[in-house]
């Protein structure tokens, strides 16, 4: 009778868990780090104040907002991209990703929607049909409807690309 040990039900219960803190404290990390790095380490710009404040609201330590600010100061560069692409059913998607290594993110990102059967689009081939408001994200101005099968298939790629340790968020205009 394997998997009967409390403790080991336990112990996987807790590891599942601890991933999932830990991709959510990474990204709240990698959003204080652009943001102390625009901010120029001035812990009252309301940008860093706002990302640090997101980070409380999700339970990230103080020693790990603290070490956020600090490694923009000791010279970390991470930087925001926006990819672009087109997804089941035609619907178009904008991934925004913070990096400190452009060509590894590229290559996760291409990779991950060639398994899925998509590429990336050009620069703005994707992002006309939305609405870029700070603090908001990319709101979408015109909506396709698409079948509960490309849903299906949508979701499936939406999740994969957050599972992505430098992916922050993925918009779409499906309905």
């Amino acid at each position: 009778m394997s998997g009967h040990n409390k403790w080991s039900k336990i112990k996987r219960q807790k590891e599942k868990t601890d991933a999932q803190k830990s991709k959510i404290f990474g990204k709240m990390v990698r959003l204080i780090t652009v943001e102390a790095k625009k901010a120029g380490g001035n812990v009252n710009s309301p940008g860093l104040k706002s990302a640090i404040e997101k980070a409380r609201a999700m339970n990230v330590p103080n020693e790990n907002i603290e070490r956020a600010v600090k490694k923009f100061s000791e010279g970390g560069e991470m930087d925001s991209v926006v990819y672009e692409s087109y997804g089941p059913g035609g619907c178009a998607m904008v991934i925004e990703v913070l990096t400190d290594n452009h060509n590894k993110t590229t290559q996760e990102i291409k990779l991950i929607l060639s398994k899925h059967g998509h590429t990336l689009a050009g620069m703005g081939s994707a992002s006309w049909a939305f609405v870029h408001k700070p603090g908001e994200g990319w709101i979408p101005t015109t909506t396709i409807p698409i079948s509960p099968e490309d849903g299906e298939k949508l979701g499936k790629l939406v999740d994969e690309l957050g599972e992505s340790d430098d992916v922050q968020e993925v918009f779409t205009n499906a309905e």
